[in-house]
């Protein structure tokens, strides 16, 4: 139930490899598209910010969660960590490398592998005024919470006719892509989505997921907040200053003007590869990476089909009752005036994920599959 670290990859789409890294090659590359204006080019995370800039430092991803969930430690004397392993081990991918020297076991605390047990001590803790980060050492692990997590985290705060807030964040690495086997590579989105009360995020760079982590950690509400296993080793350049994500907002990755693709987390990097051979080919996709998984930023999403008239969603999620379908509706119901073509959905296969590396790939949607979506719905 631990992880390891196979590359170090970074947002412009190379690959430092060490000798168990050589799968992660195929799996992100050539991060940015290319466009013939360089400047409407740019897949930065950061508005505003110079890559090259003396106010920036450098960082993995994993790096960037550790740094936004330390700085909220020292902000805000409420923070604590509950886990398993989160201790002096640091976490499965080390999100919690060095927290419990620095803060000490009282706020750092390992648990037992009792799921149901320490996420309920941790919607507890927050009824008293404190607020926990609880780290699932996988997604998948959570099911065993989900008691919890439904009935109480979601709820808790509509039961007590307002009398208990429950600000508590729940994180942990999820996704396809290291040979976990069907149990370890679950993709929950669409579980947790239909619980009442839970507010929902997905990181996709260092920016955002140092941004997105500080953000759910001070706000009311509960947040669930998705890490895929994949990105940990992304390295991208983040500012020195205090900054924090819109829980709500999505990101604009790159403006276009002949189809609005939607996407997240490890998927923005499958989308923006198949933008450089659509760009190449003469299309001129717009690609948004939706990152709020709960509630779906419907202005940002609305202007952007308003302009292009057509949408593919592109996610890791299953497609039965994943979150492309629940994107769907929202877009139908709101936007379908504005519609030139009907909606189309890329997903993963309705199948458990095989440990076999290259039947593992084939479950998940890949570039060319993205292509061949734009160009049938842009005839």
């Amino acid at each position: 139930r631990k992880g390891a670290s196979v590359a170090v990859v970074r947002s412009d789409g190379r690959v430092n490899l060490n000798p168990k890294g050589r799968r992660a090659q195929q799996l992100i590359s050539n991060a940015v598209a290319t466009k013939s204006d360089s400047a409407a080019a740019s897949s930065s995370s950061k508005p505003g910010y110079d890559s090259i800039s003396d106010l920036e430092h450098e960082l993995l991803l994993f790096e960037a969660l550790q740094e936004g969930l330390e700085e909220e430690m020292e902000r805000d004397l409420r923070v604590c960590v509950m886990g398993e392993d989160v201790g002096h081990y640091g976490g499965s991918y080390k999100v919690t490398k060095g927290l419990a020297k620095k803060f000490g076991d009282l706020r750092v605390l390992d648990t037992p592998i009792a799921e149901n047990s320490f996420t309920g001590m941790g919607i507890g803790a927050a009824m008293t005024g404190l607020r926990p980060v609880v780290e699932g050492m996988n997604m998948g692990f959570l099911l065993l919470a989900f008691n919890q997590i439904s009935n109480n985290c979601g709820m808790l705060h509509y039961t007590s006719g307002g009398q208990f807030t429950i600000p508590i964040v729940i994180r942990g690495p999820g996704g396809v892509g290291r040979q976990l086997g069907a149990e370890h590579s679950q993709r929950l989105e669409s579980y947790f989505q239909s619980i009442p009360g839970i507010q929902m995020v997905a990181c996709s760079t260092p920016y955002n997921a140092k941004g997105l982590m500080k953000a759910a950690i001070r706000s009311e509400n509960p947040v669930i907040l998705f890490e895929h296993v994949l990105l940990y080793n992304l390295k991208e350049r983040i500012p020195d200053e205090d900054y924090i994500c819109n829980l709500e907002q999505a990101e604009m990755v790159r403006p276009g003007e002949h189809v609005t693709i939607l996407t997240y987390s490890r998927m923005r990097y499958h989308v923006m590869q198949a933008a450089k051979t659509l760009v190449n080919k003469g299309y001129d996709p717009e690609v948004i990476d939706i990152r709020s998984l709960k509630p779906f930023d419907l202005y940002t999403i609305g202007n952007s089909v308003k302009k292009t008239h057509r949408v593919l969603i592109v996610e890791e999620c299953m497609r039965t009752g994943g979150i492309g379908a629940s994107l769907i509706a929202a877009i139908t119901e709101n936007f379908n005036d504005y519609l030139d073509a009907p909606i189309m959905c890329l997903s993963s296969q309705d199948v458990p994920t095989p440990y076999a590396g290259t039947l593992e790939e084939v479950t998940v949607v890949q570039p060319a599959q993205i292509v061949t979506a734009v160009e049938q719905l842009c005839q």
